[in-house]
């Protein structure tokens, strides 16, 4: 644009025609707003002009050249404040502090973006203390508009955010800011909150003085989150003020969106002012406080009681709820999972609800209980009136919102008869005698999806029989070609609920009739809809091990989920819930459901891998990895059945051998391992086209990934390779040399503790089977000037008790023991990492470990295992580990309390914690934590069987009855607490 264009444009900035004058505000702000080129930018002086008549802008009596002109502003302050436009924070300053409203309002628009972007954690501070003071004068002002009035505490908002991002780089002057200047605003908000709502919403015929309340609620989520001591001496007036302002705007609400009887007012600035913007920050703050575990003495009794009613009520469904549902399943099912993305007034009230009763289970629960019986009575008189259509909303919330809460109920009611005492909510009153007759109301389709699911959630207090007749009465909607979306889903979801977890003998009788009637949604829904019959298709067919499955049944659900995939082979949802639904029909226990599934879905599978073009690498990885589900559910005692990898074999190779894409690899290596687990005679046996047997094409894959730098394609590589000589045996022994010098190497680079862990522990696995044979192999080796053991040994040593499975951790420990066996002068004489040094003086200084000889290394862990398995120990992540007592033996009396804490816990905390993380906290017989991390083979592998405890408690005692002088001079290197173990093993 020409010099003589812009300053046409300018020239109409002046013109008193309102029109031409916002055409020409428009058009200024396309030039700074749009992207353009260094040859079309305008120059200095005409920039200058731009600026200032954008400036006067700001001040124009027409409301709509003030908002341009500040739009257009911020654009030209993003791109010249400070460099070339200095004086524009002081001059907005000045304006702001002027006594023109016109003024006042322009300048504000101007400062809600530029606080937020533009001001530099130099200029923050000096801004702040300037500008403040302006704006609490102005929000204090009537003689400003109210959406005015509101920016100014948006910009506040932004003050305090700011504030919290220099807190630790300017301490002294942000608390001096904040003990200054919050509880200033703080007074003004709680002054403000004090006047009645209700004259702002039936006083006049706009709703702006919702948005300075809005702003208010806003910023004290902020203040809490960002400076929240400054906010606990107002707390019990906030909280108040908060009750008072949900009760307060319920008829309004009720007026303008649940009866729907009229528009909602509009704003002085033509913009809608809705009652959820306000009610939702009411929600958010009221949730903050309460999960902060402040104002303990507040969320009780009649407060919470009220507050609780106060929820009931806005939690109800909109008529824009009802109509948009009806029309979009997946909006009906997005609205309904725990972390929708879709913010409303019924999710911020579930999750008030969820804080609550995180914080007062007992109390809450009983609430619910008065609650939801005040509902059912007033909605069952409002339906006996005759007059009332809505009687459904406030019945449909309330069993929505004790619903949402379902697990923490029942786990309350589940402790207080475990202690002898009354429940605090009648739940089976509720399934027995108010939802039967909900169930029979399709005239009212959310109420009756609600009926559904409600008993879903609490089915565990179900009898047998009414379990059945809730079934009996979803499966009838499902199949209904009468019922609408909203019911039919809530049967869907409500089948789902019943499933997962379940009586079996209760649930198998339905599972073929509910299959059968999911699979034809397969292929006529999406998105949510599509999740929710995947998911509830998944839990039905693991019912029984899938014995109920007929082959026709079987081959029909894999056709529908191919399609499913066919449509949507880019969603990463979709494939795992399809590769889980391929697991479970391939598992049927069924006779010929695995033969069939393989025949209908394996070629289509193979042709995928083999076809797919080289940009499109998520087909192929989709594909094994479904491949792999039917691998992984072939019946253990016929393997994966004739010709199942002579089909798979050549698309395979030749997929993994061209690709570099990482899940390729992965589910590649996960296929090939199980292949390897369930039949490795038809990997052995298996040659390709140019003579190359499975077994070579799987280690030459195998060493393609140890020499890449991309690790996370070799995650999975460990498992291959430990199954691999488990299965292969002899066959393996003549690359024997030459793979163990690739994972060496492969070792010396590695940087995550998985792909370490793949490497070191089939180390493990051949050392505790062949330990002096293959030593033999491993001393010789040589990497970049490093011996084969050094390398082996340090990386072990450091990351051993951090490596993740019950049966990896068994390896690792045993084979530690056999090392520690041996008399090579190479290994015994070995120095590795050792302990943490701590020290109080350089606490924040980097880590510092000292040096010890490997097998007093190797004893640590084989002790540290031991204490695991019986009491909770303290240790660290390196390997060392010290109790508190041992901590301020070691003087570190001046740290802090929470220092002397284990990771900032208490010790029966922390032994709780690693109890659950495991494997190192876990019990040596903790069989869950087998079940749930461990393949099949290696469950019942020996090692996994043993009593581990007992096994290295004798170890112990034989190793330093056998060596004394050896072991003697290892456990003088143990610390107190270790040698304290060992001391109690040997005299145990």
């Amino acid at each position: 644009m020409s010099p003589a264009e812009i300053a046409h444009i300018l020239t109409a900035t002046l013109s008193p025609d309102t029109n031409t004058r916002v055409a020409a505000e428009l058009k200024l702000a396309e030039i700074f707003v749009q992207p353009c080129g260094p040859r079309s930018a305008p120059p200095p002086e005409v920039k200058s002009q731009i600026r200032d008549n954008l400036f006067r802008g700001l001040s124009d009596p027409n409301r709509k050249i003030r908002s341009l002109s500040a739009h257009a502003l911020s654009s030209v302050a993003n791109a010249d404040w400070p460099d070339e436009y200095p004086e524009l924070l002081q001059n907005l300053i000045t304006l702001v502090s002027s006594s023109s409203p016109n003024s006042v309002h322009g300048a504000m628009q101007v400062f809600t973006e530029f606080i937020k972007s533009d001001l530099t954690e130099d200029q923050i501070l000096p801004v702040l203390r300037e500008l403040l003071p302006v704006l609490l004068s102005i929000l204090g002002s009537n003689e400003h508009a109210a959406p005015t009035r509101a920016r100014t505490i948006s910009v506040f908002r932004q003050c305090v955010t700011a504030l919290y991002m220099v807190k630790d780089q300017y301490p002294d002057a942000v608390n001096e800011a904040t003990t200054g200047i919050l509880p200033v605003w703080l007074e003004a908000f709680k002054t403000l909150l004090n006047i009645d709502v209700q004259q702002e919403l039936n006083g006049g015929e706009t709703w702006d003085g919702l948005l300075v309340r809005t702003q208010i609620f806003k910023t004290l989520d902020v203040i809490r989150v960002s400076f929240p001591a400054s906010l606990t001496a107002y707390l019990p007036d906030l909280l108040a003020s908060s009750l008072h302002h949900l009760q307060a705007v319920y008829p309004a609400f009720t007026h303008y969106y649940l009866s729907a009887s009229e528009s909602v007012p509009r704003s002085s600035e033509d913009e809608a002012v809705e009652l959820p913007q306000l009610i939702c920050p009411i929600l958010d703050f009221l949730s903050s406080v309460s999960r902060s575990g402040k104002a303990r003495t507040w969320f009780i009794g009649a407060n919470l009681s009220a507050l609780i009613a106060a929820i009931f009520n806005l939690v109800q469904m909109t008529d824009e709820d009802e109509e948009t549902w009806a029309n979009n399943p997946n909006a009906f099912i997005a609205q309904e999972d725990d972390e929708t993305q879709q913010y409303s007034v019924r999710v911020a009230g579930f999750d008030l609800l969820s804080a609550l009763i995180d914080r007062g289970q007992l109390e809450v629960t009983t609430n619910f209980q008065s609650a939801l019986q005040h509902t059912i009575n007033a909605s069952q008189q409002a339906r006996e009136g005759g007059n009332n259509s809505e009687w459904w909303r406030p019945l449909e919330a309330a069993l929505a919102a004790v619903g949402s809460q379902a697990p923490t109920i029942l786990d309350c009611i589940e402790d207080q008869e475990a202690g002898g005492q009354d429940k605090p909510i009648d739940i089976d009153y509720f399934l027995l005698n108010v939802i039967p007759s909900i169930l029979t109301l399709p005239e009212h389709p959310f109420l009756q999806g609600r009926g559904f699911v409600f008993a879903s959630q609490f089915s565990k207090l179900l009898q047998a029989q009414s379990a059945n007749q809730y079934l009996e009465a979803a499966v009838q909607v499902i199949e209904s070609a009468e019922a609408g979306a909203p019911v039919k889903i809530s049967a869907v979801k409500a089948v789902q609920n019943f499933y997962e977890g379940g009586d079996e003998d209760v649930l198998a009788p339905f599972a073929p009739r509910i299959a059968q009637d999911l699979g034809p949604f397969l292929g006529t829904t999406s998105e949510d809809t599509l999740t929710l019959v995947l998911e509830t298709l998944s839990v039905v067919l693991g019912v029984n091990f899938g014995q109920w499955l007929t082959s026709d049944l079987a081959s029909a659900l894999a056709v529908a989920c191919l399609e499913v995939w066919h449509k949507n082979n880019k969603d990463p949802i979709f494939i795992s819930l399809l590769a889980d639904i391929l697991k479970e029909l391939a598992s049927s226990s069924s006779a010929g459901v695995y033969e069939t599934v393989v025949k209908q879905a394996l070629p289509i599978l193979v042709e995928a891998i083999g076809s797919a073009k080289a940009n499109e690498s998520w087909i192929p990885s989709a594909a094994i990895e479904f491949a792999q589900s039917l691998a992984a559910g072939a019946p253990a005692d016929k393997g994966l059945g004739d010709g199942f990898f002579a089909l798979l074999a050549p698309s395979l190779f030749q997929c993994l051998d061209q690709t570099e894409d990482r899940d390729v690899l992965q589910n590649g290596i996960t296929c090939l391992t199980l292949v390897v687990r369930k039949e490795c005679n038809q990997l052995v046996s298996w040659t390709g086209a140019d003579g190359r047997s499975g077994l070579d094409r799987v280690l030459g894959l195998v060493a393609k990934l140890l020499q890449s730098q991309e690790e996370a394609g070799g995650l999975a590589i460990g498992d291959l390779i430990i199954h691999l000589f488990r299965r292969t045996g002899e066959a393996v022994l003549p690359v024997l040399p030459q793979l163990l010098e690739a994972m060496l190497k492969a070792m010396t680079t590695a940087k995550t503790a998985s792909y370490t862990q793949s490497l070191v522990i089939p180390f493990a696995f051949l050392i505790n089977n062949q330990r002096d044979t293959v030593l033999d192999l491993i001393e010789p080796i040589n990497v970049n000037g490093r011996s084969g053991f050094s390398i082996l040994l340090n990386t072990w040593c450091e990351n051993a008790e951090t490596f993740q499975g019950y049966w990896p951790s068994r390896i690792s420990t045993l084979a530690l023991t056999q090392l520690l066996l041996s008399e090579r002068p190479s290994i015994r004489n070995l120095i590795v990492k050792g302990d943490m040094i701590l020290k109080a003086e350089t606490k924040n200084a980097p880590h510092e470990f000292s040096s010890i000889a490997f097998p007093a290394k190797a004893l640590k862990i084989i002790v540290h295992d031991i204490q695991s398995g019986g009491d909770a120990a303290t240790i660290s992540a390196q390997g060392g580990f010290k109790s508190v007592e041992t901590l301020s033996e070691d003087g570190d009396e001046d740290w802090d309390e929470e220092e002397g804490l284990v990771q900032g816990f208490k010790p029966d905390e922390f032994a709780f914690l690693s109890e659950m993380l495991g494997p190192k906290g876990v019990a040596f017989d903790n069989d869950d934590y087998l079940d749930d991390n461990d393949d099949e083979d290696l469950k019942n592998d020996s090692i996994s069987q043993m009593d581990m405890q007992t096994h290295l408690r004798t170890f112990i005692r034989d190793y330093a009855a056998q060596h004394s002088d050896r072991f003697n001079s290892i456990a003088g290197e143990l610390n107190v607490e270790e040698s304290l173990v060992v001391h109690q093993v040997l005299n145990s």
